[in-house]
């Protein structure tokens, strides 16, 4: 048997590109994401409204990571991301809102095997307030960084589920109309652009809603406002909700009807956009 070529890697991956045939199917590469069910290994569970499944931060780290590097979640629930980095080698920085939420997601995190010693910190706070960078960077600091290498923002839906039912007025399930949505998260954003290293990558995991008898198209709301901040669009992945419909779709008789009767479609997907932020940035231009 012939040896194997010398490993090549990209600057943001541990993905041998030399042997890339190996990675298939285990990678996704296409824009349409289909899992037939959502992973309960580790710690996982299904029981909160919001939680994205599993295989998303698996592949985006994969993907976009190597080993030992800092991946940043600013919308961290109950710590699928975090989980996550435990399990496949990397260090994670999570921000939350909610302390209750932190507190059970904290429980989650510490509960999962960490067999390579992974640092994982928990932040209670508002990811768009202005001394967000700063307290991220505290916790970067332990790394030797001013930088994560990929920051990944999972937000609510707009007004869809209330997170806080109505408590926080920094809880972006709050606001009282879509437009106030996507002002408070560019703070979000900007405040993941100024975080990210340069040439890094950022995923925006969010899906549309449905209100006042039209589609609202969130996600592409979303998305422009991250081009606007400087980001670059690479891809946009399109993934089933299959897994976790729970607060994001239903499938139940009446909604059908529903959808016949009013002109509409049932909500079957949401959106994995990838950004990258160049390597000539708007501080270093």
């Amino acid at each position: 048997m012939p040896p194997r070529k010398r490993a090549t890697t990209s600057a943001y991956s541990d993905i041998d590109l030399t042997n890339w045939k190996d990675y298939l199917p285990e990678i996704e590469t296409g824009s349409l994401w289909t899992f037939t069910k959502r992973d309960k290994g580790e710690t996982h569970a299904g029981d909160y409204h919001g939680n994205f499944i599993p295989q998303i931060p698996q592949q985006l780290l994969k993907r976009y990571t190597k080993s030992g590097e800092v991946v940043l979640d600013l919308f961290l629930g109950m710590g699928t991301t975090l989980i996550e980095c435990r399990r496949l080698g990397r260090h994670g920085i999570g921000m939350e809102l909610l302390e209750r939420v932190a507190e059970a997601s904290t429980q989650r995190i510490e509960g999962a095997q960490n067999p390579e010693g992974i640092r994982t910190d928990i932040l209670v706070g508002d990811s768009a307030a202005a001394d967000t960078p700063d307290r991220v960077r505290e916790a970067l600091a332990v790394h030797g960084k001013k930088h994560a290498d990929l920051a990944i923002l999972h937000p609510p839906y707009g007004d869809i589920i209330s997170f806080s039912k109505g408590e926080r007025a920094e809880d972006l399930s709050n606001v009282q109309s879509d437009m106030e949505f996507v002002e408070r998260f560019r703070k979000v954003i900007d405040n993941a652009y100024e975080l990210l290293a340069p040439g890094r990558f950022m995923a925006l995991v969010i899906g549309d809603k449905y209100a006042s008898g039209q589609w609202v198209p969130l996600g592409f709301y979303t998305m422009q406002s991250a081009m606007q901040a400087g980001f670059v669009l690479k891809s946009i992945v399109v993934k089933d909700i299959n897994g976790n419909e729970k607060g994001k779709g239903k499938n139940g008789n009446l909604w059908r009807y529903r959808a016949l009767a009013q002109g509409y479609y049932l909500f079957k997907h949401e959106y994995v956009f990838v950004f990258q932020k160049p390597k000539r940035t708007r501080a270093n231009a």
